[in-house]
């Protein structure tokens, strides 16, 4: 059967990529008051940056439904397609709950959890996509997604801790401290959780390269043929710093650069950067 490769919006591919991959996302919701919109249809990253700085609130996200994932998918069932589906972390979202209660009233819908978010889940749904342009089935193909799951490596760094404290996820004090001494954390996906990994101080520039070599310090052995380097409107002249460093440090066939989507965007906030690939090279 024909293969067809769909994720949820978070895995934050541009609509160049989606479409060099043939990749089709289900919209995640994003509620600004009482206001719902889908992630990457209608809604984008100014939206929230609007939303945040005018209310003081940020805006709250929500996985859809098992009937709508049902419906998503029967959309290519009745095509003649099996669907492999990519999910952010079951950790930290019920979207795998809902697209897993969908595909068990479909015959032909394989869910993946990607324990990851962002373009970390993006690896795995480009390599499954590759596997299917290579003949394999689905059946094939999942097993061999899987194996790889423990070895993608997500990770960003942050620019402000706003967004974490609004959210709960860092108190007053941290970031009173934070601001003082212009701390920026790492956040890092361990086991399909976040996680605050090495605090790095200074100007962002100098910051985000202290990250990266540190990530690539520790996940030393990158499968180089991709990497990904995803933000929320960071400063151009930092992610050109970012592919420098990447391109001296590893020789990556590809450093492919995309921004987030306005799910992962209502959690970290403007000037956030990652560089995420998975660490199974030799």
């Amino acid at each position: 059967m024909k293969i067809k490769i769909t994720g949820d919006s978070t895995l934050d591919l541009s609509p160049d990529l989606l479409e060099k991959y043939n990749i089709s996302l289900m919209p995640l919701e994003v509620s600004l008051g009482s206001d719902t919109f889908l992630d990457c249809v209608n809604i984008n990253r100014q939206d929230i940056y609007d939303f945040e700085s005018k209310t003081g609130k940020l805006p709250k996200t929500a996985a859809r439904s098992a009937v709508i994932y049902k419906e998503f998918f029967e959309k290519f069932i009745n095509e003649g397609y099996e669907v492999i589906h990519f999910s952010i972390s079951s950790q930290i979202s019920a979207s795998n709950q809902s697209a897993n209660a969908a595909a068990q009233e479909l015959k032909g819908v394989h869910v993946i959890d990607t324990l990851a978010l962002s373009s970390g889940s993006a690896l795995l749904a480009i390599y499954a996509y590759e596997l299917a342009q290579e003949g394999k089935t689905a059946q094939e193909i999942v097993p061999e997604v899987k194996k790889r799951i423990p070895d993608v490596q997500t990770s960003f760094i942050i620019d402000t801790l706003d967004y974490l404290h609004k959210g709960g996820r860092c108190s007053t004090l941290q970031l009173l401290g934070a601001n003082l001494l212009k701390i920026k954390p790492t956040i890092v996906m361990k086991d399909g959780k976040l996680d605050v990994g090495r605090k790095f101080r200074g100007p962002m520039k100098k910051v985000v390269l202290g990250y990266v070599d540190h990530i690539l310090d520790t996940y030393n052995t990158p499968d180089t043929k991709r990497v990904f380097i995803t933000h929320t409107d960071a400063p151009q002249d930092v992610v050109d710093a970012v592919k420098k460093s990447l391109k001296e440090k590893f020789s990556f066939s590809e450093i492919l650069e995309t921004t987030a989507g306005s799910t992962i965007t209502s959690h970290c906030g403007k000037g956030t950067l990652g560089i995420l690939y998975i660490n199974d090279g030799k």
